[in-house]
């Protein structure tokens, strides 16, 4: 499942430089997740680490993007061509 930043986001800059497949860039207003270049860091951490440097929690699973953790280790080796492991 992709991630999605709500609307109580006060545009830290913290989550976006900790993404490793660059799937966070700002938006119109707020910071916005990429679900086709998000995979909750599977197959880089154990977590997604935008949640864990996020100070007000506004980091929420995106119902609209549900996937399995097979199906987010597929995601991840199209983005970044490494084998999945």
């Amino acid at each position: 499942m992709a991630l999605l930043i709500d609307d109580s986001c006060i545009n830290c800059d913290m989550c976006e430089p900790e993404c490793p497949n660059q799937a966070i860039t700002m938006g119109e207003e707020i910071y916005e997740i990429d679900a086709d270049l998000c995979t909750e860091c599977v197959g880089h951490y154990d977590k997604p680490t935008c949640i864990s440097v996020c100070p007000i929690d506004c980091i929420d699973p995106d119902p609209a993007h549900q996937e399995s953790d097979d199906e987010l280790l597929v995601k991840y080796h199209l983005i970044t061509g490494k084998p999945v492991i």
